[in-house]
């Protein structure tokens, strides 16, 4: 059986084969990726993918594919198209099973983010190819990011209310879906994976604090006000306003899932964002 990983040189896409090549022989994964020159430290086989192509292109990057994961495009605004493509060559060359990575709530979700999810997850049940929906939670990783920042400023600065979120990290949501891809029963399922503990951006900071060794207050800013900080130290205006945006979300609760489903495809606790932040904020 031959598994292949669209956007393989990602940071899902990387976790993912690293988790694969655990369980699998290295012969039996398939790297996809748009830059194959870039993907030759993966240790298995690389061919070049390009979400743009025609399905008729991309069907021959497939050939000999019986299960892929497409790994949801970086490229907001193109990604129902993208996807689209890609599902239409997985049919053409005789792919037995998609493996998506959605967004955890993607049917309710209020997030800019999960229109495409949604659209992606039509074309799948209409597809006619037996699938497995992944709605993967919000990185654990993300309220990381500009962490100079937080140290400089001496507190966290987001839009997210008192909302909670059902952090996951990387490393889990790809070995989950190793899981998924290598295992049996998972045909026609939809598993909304996110951690054990849901947080607070009032408990990110509260944590931060634990490991700075002073008190990093949370700072709930207006969506505007946030976005525009975000701009201000050279974010792209319109990125800026959709964080600011997913923020927003959050506070209303699109990014917490009250469920176990990634804690029960691992087989253990999930990795709380508490020891995310303990081994980044040293």
């Amino acid at each position: 059986m031959i598994i292949a990983v669209t956007g393989a040189n990602g940071g899902l896409g990387r976790s993912t084969i690293a988790a694969l090549k655990a369980c699998i022989p290295s012969s039996s994964i398939l790297a996809l990726v748009r830059s194959p020159e870039k993907a030759a430290d993966l240790g298995v086989e690389v061919r070049s993918f390009d979400y743009d192509k025609s399905p008729e292109q991309l069907a021959q990057s497939l050939k000999g594919v019986d299960v892929l994961l497409l790994i949801s495009s970086a490229d907001l605004g193109k990604r129902g198209e993208q996807h689209g493509n890609v599902i239409k060559a997985a049919k053409i060359a005789g792919v037995k099973r998609i493996v998506y990575t959605s967004i955890v709530n993607a049917d309710t979700s209020l997030l800019s983010l999960a229109e495409e999810h949604r659209e992606t997850e039509s074309a799948l049940r209409e597809a006619g190819v037996p699938f497995t929906i992944l709605r993967n939670g919000w990185y654990a990783e993300n309220p990381l990011h500009g962490l100079e920042g937080v140290r400089a400023s001496g507190k966290l600065i987001r839009s997210a209310g008192n909302g909670k979120i059902s952090f996951a990290t990387r490393d889990d949501l790809a070995e989950a879906a190793a899981i998924v891809l290598t295992g049996t029963g998972h045909e026609g399922k939809v598993y909304e994976l996110g951690g054990d503990t849901p947080y607070t951006m009032a408990d990110c900071a509260a944590e931060l604090s634990k490991h700075f060794g002073r008190d990093i207050p949370y700072a709930d800013l207006p969506v505007e006000q946030y976005a525009g900080i975000l701009a201000g130290v050279g974010m792209p205006a319109p990125f800026a306003q959709a964080v600011a945006s997913w923020d927003a979300a959050a506070s209303k609760g699109s990014l917490f899932h009250d469920g176990n489903d990634l804690r029960t495809l691992l087989g253990r606790p999930t990795v709380p964002i508490s020891a995310v932040i303990a081994q980044v904020a040293k």
